[in-house]
């Protein structure tokens, strides 16, 4: 059976990319870094792939806001090829910065907005950038292809605009495969709730399971030694983002 081959997109500002790739090719897939010029000069292509993945980073420098502009980029020059590749099963994952772009070009939530925009990602209530590692709570509910099987997770955040903000009527409706927890596994408000997402969330998918975004990085913590207690702490081989990553490539297996 030949690797699962997956594309990790690049763009002026991204800085997680190597990371991810890492992180997937250590899960068995084949990761190729594309530039997003290579995509839109169809010096690559995405039905060449079967996951797709925005790494975290400042792409564009967040000048317009976060993710804006590769966001605009993907929905104006990319918009019919991704519409194809999810249409034949590829899997999408975006973190951070991912998580932000995908929002921001309406691939999630998945959910047709009537006047404005359904949600999205704003500044954290603290009014600052907010770097360390929080505990998380997975949905079991939820559809979410990435998250089947693990109940927990610790996991670092980065970012300064990481806020879900939505309209209420869409909240009931939203797929929410993560949410901010205590240590206990309890919701709870800042500082385990790093950005004050409403309802703690942390991370959504779509309807089809097959589209994830989180803020939380998976790819920094996918092995035991990666974790900020590891020397004192029994901790395991592999991390707990890792988890996330192994299930995508088992996926895309079947593709």
């Amino acid at each position: 059976m030949s690797k699962v081959r997956t594309l990790i997109l690049r763009a002026p500002g991204t800085n997680c990319d190597v990371e991810t790739a890492f992180a997937f090719e250590q899960a068995g897939a084949v990761a190729s870094l594309v530039h997003i010029s290579q995509l839109i000069s169809n010096a690559k292509q995405l039905k060449d792939y079967q996951i797709m993945v925005i790494p975290g980073g400042f792409t564009y420098g967040d000048d317009l806001g976060a993710g804006k502009v590769l966001a605009n980029e993907i929905r104006l020059k990319l918009g019919q090829d991704i519409e194809r590749f999810t249409e034949n099963g590829g899997l999408i994952l975006g973190i951070c910065n991912g998580f932000q772009v995908l929002v921001k070009t309406g691939i999630l939530p998945g959910i047709l907005p009537t006047s404005k925009p359904p949600l999205t990602l704003t500044t954290n209530d603290s009014g600052r950038f907010e770097c360390r590692w929080v505990s998380l709570g997975v949905n079991r509910e939820s559809r979410c292809v990435f998250t089947r099987g693990i109940e927990r997770l610790y996991l670092p955040v980065a970012h300064g605009e990481g806020k879900v903000v939505a309209d209420p009527e869409v909240l009931p409706k939203l797929d929410v495969a993560l949410y901010y927890t205590d240590e206990q596994g309890d919701k709870a408000s800042y500082p385990y709730n790093p950005n004050g997402s409403v309802e703690n969330i942390a991370g959504i998918c779509d309807a089809s399971g097959r589209i994830f975004a989180l803020m939380p990085h998976p790819e920094r913590f996918i092995r035991g030694s990666q974790h900020p207690r590891w020397q004192s702490e029994d901790t395991k081989e592999w991390g707990d983002g890792f988890r996330i990553f192994t299930n995508a490539v088992k996926w895309a297996q079947g593709l």
